[in-house]
């Protein structure tokens, strides 16, 4: 079974173009849906302050959202940015997971997403740690 925080945060996250591609593979399978909303607007990023713990807001952010329906079952996509279709790519794979059709798929295909994000993450580590400067050297 998918965990739904981790699969939303996952989708969320996914390059456009594959989850956009993935999606059209689980469209014929879902039936009948309705569009509740599809939309752009700002959300307010928060943040913690590290030294003392505190939490403000950074600022704002653009994102996508895309809310569906079929009967008394949803599906929901928020994304940064300005791209409609890929927050609607998100609340079709979400619906699909709620309704238990392509789960096997859609849990593949967030596998294969953690695994991209996870070697991003490493490397953008690396490429920091290589900009650390130890001052106790000086």
């Amino acid at each position: 079974m998918i965990d739904h925080s981790e699969l939303l945060s996952t989708l969320a996250r996914a390059d456009s173009d594959r989850i956009k591609g993935f999606a059209e593979t689980l469209i014929d399978l879902l039936g009948d849906i309705a569009v509740l909303q599809s939309r752009t607007g700002l959300v307010m990023l928060p943040m913690r302050d590290t030294a003392g713990g505190t939490a403000f807001h950074l600022g704002e952010v653009l994102v996508s959202e895309a809310h569906i329906c079929q009967g008394d079952r949803t599906g929901y996509g928020m994304r940064r940015g300005r791209d409609l279709e890929a927050a609607m790519a998100m609340a079709l794979i979400d619906f699909a997971v709620t309704r238990g059709i392509g789960v096997d798929a859609c849990a593949s295909f967030c596998a294969q997403e953690t695994a991209t994000f996870v070697e991003q993450d490493r490397q953008t580590l690396r490429r920091v740690e290589a900009t650390r400067v130890n001052m106790e050297t000086f």
